[in-house]
C-alpha cells in the first residue's frame, strides 16, 4: 500500500486540530510516522482533535500561523521532510464577516509556512491544501481545470486564490533551485464524522438529526463536488509520495468526484435522510442567505489521474453512510478513534492505492 512509505517519516501538519487536519495526523500517526502539529486551539468545544484522541501519539503544538517566529522554531525543532499546509480561516461566513482576519491567516500564513520552508534543510516534500473555490466561476456547466483564472469571488476563496499565487513565487523563486517539492491541492466540497462547523449542509443534517429537528435546506439545488473527507487526505498523501521520488511530479492538482457524483444540495439532504432513517425529513429554508453562493461548482480531475493514477473509490451514497456511521457512533458515546481506524483501513485497503 503507500501508507508504508511514511514510516519513521518526520511529517508537519499545519492546522492540525482541525477537521481534515484531525483526520490526516490519524492516517500518519497510524501508518507510523513521527507527527509534529501546529495550529490553533479548536473552535469548537465538542471537537474531533480532542474526541480522536491523537494528541497523545504527536507533537502538538498550539500557536498561530501568523506568528512567524513560533513557526520557524516548530520546523527547527521537528526537522521535517514533508509539510502539510492545512491552517486556515476556513469558513466563507467567517470571511465576509472578519476579511482582514482571513487574508492575515491564509495569505500571509502561506508566506509563513513557505519562507520557512525554503530555510529549512530538511524539507523535500511541501503541499499546500487550498480550496475548489480558488477559479473565477463562471458558473460554467463543465468543471474547472488547474489553468483556469484564479479569482476567487468571497474574501475567503479569494485570500485562498492568494494563497496558490504565493506558492508559485516561492516554487518559481526558490524551491525549485533547492530541490523542494511544491504542489496546491485544490479539493471539492469534504463530508464526514467529525465535522461540527456552521453553515455547512452535512454538519447541519447531522445536528438537526442529533437534536431530532427537521434539516433546512438553504439552496437545494446548488450543485457542488462534495466528497468523503479520506478521499482529498489519500490524495494528498499520494501527492506528497509521487513528488518525493520525482520532483517533476509536483503541481497543481484538482481533487473531487466523478462527474456523475457532482450532486445537488437536495439529493444530500433526501439522501441523509433515508440513511439515517428515524423519521428524518428536510424542507427548503425560505430566507434568503445574505452573501453570495454559487449555484454550479464542479471540478475536472483528469490532471491527477493521469499524472498519479489517483480516482475517487466512495461515491457520495458511502460517504455519507460513512458520516453517519462516525455521527451514530458520537451519539451513542462509543469508541470513536477505533471506528476512525476501521474507517482508515477499509479506506486504505485498495488495489487503487498499491
Amino acid at each position: 500500500m503507500i501508507l508504508p512509505f511514511l514510516k519513521g517519516k518526520k511529517v508537519l501538519v499545519t492546522g492540525h486540530t482541525g477537521f481534515k487536519g484531525s483526520w490526516l495526523c490519524k492516517i500518519l500517526i497510524n501508518a507510523g510516522a513521527e507527527v509534529t502539529g501546529y495550529a490553533l486551539k479548536p473552535l469548537e468545544k465538542e471537537n474531533l482533535f480532542d474526541l480522536s484522541e491523537i494528541e497523545s501519539n504527536m507533537n502538538s503544538y498550539i500557536g498561530d500561523i501568523s506568528d512567524y517566529n513560533e513557526l520557524i522554531n516548530i520546523f527547527k525543532y521537528s526537522k521535517p521532510e514533508i509539510v502539510f499546509h492545512l491552517a486556515a480561516q476556513p469558513l466563507v461566513s467567517e470571511g465576509y464577516n472578519n476579511p482582514l482576519y482571513t487574508y492575515k491567516t491564509n495569505v500571509m500564513g502561506t508566506v509563513n509556512l513557505m519562507d520557512c520552508v525554503r530555510k529549512t534543510y530538511t524539507v523535500r516534500s511541501v503541499v499546500n491544501i487550498t480550496t475548489d473555490k480558488v477559479y473565477r466561476n463562471n458558473e460554467w456547466c463543465w468543471g474547472y481545470r488547474e489553468n483556469d483564472i484564479l479569482d476567487g469571488h468571497d474574501p475567503y476563496a479569494n485570500s485562498k486564490s492568494c494563497s496558490e499565487l504565493v506558492t508559485k513565487c516561492y516554487k518559481r523563486c526558490y524551491m525549485n533551485d533547492m530541490g523542494i517539492a511544491v504542489s496546491s491541492a485544490r479539493a471539492g466540497n469534504v463530508i464526514g464524522g467529525g465535522d461540527f462547523s456552521n453553515n455547512r449542509i452535512v454538519p447541519d443534517c447531522v445536528k438537526a438529526a442529533l437534536n431530532k429537528d427537521i434539516i433546512l435546506i438553504r439552496n437545494p439545488d446548488a450543485v457542488r463536488p462534495y466528497q468523503h473527507v479520506l478521499e482529498p487526505l489519500g490524495a494528498y498523501i499520494l501527492i506528497a509520495h509521487a513528488q518525493l521520488n520525482d520532483i517533476n511530479l509536483s503541481d497543481d492538482y484538482n481533487i473531487g468526484p466523478s462527474e456523475k457524483e457532482v450532486i445537488s444540495n437536495r439529493y444530500i439532504a433526501e439522501k441523509f435522510c433515508d440513511i439515517w432513517g428515524e423519521g428524518m425529513s428536510w424542507k427548503h429554508m425560505d430566507n434568503k442567505f445574505s452573501m453570495h453562493e454559487t449555484n454550479i461548482l464542479k471540478l475536472n480531475c483528469q490532471k491527477i489521474n493521469e499524472k498519479l493514477n489517483w480516482n475517487p473509490i466512495w461515491d457520495i451514497d458511502k460517504a455519507l453512510e460513512k458520516t453517519i456511521e462516525w455521527s451514530k457512533c458520537y451519539r451513542d458515546g462509543e469508541d470513536i478513534p477505533h471506528l476512525m481506524d476501521l474507517q482508515i483501513e477499509e479506506y486504505f485497503n485498495r488495489e487503487d492505492m498499491v
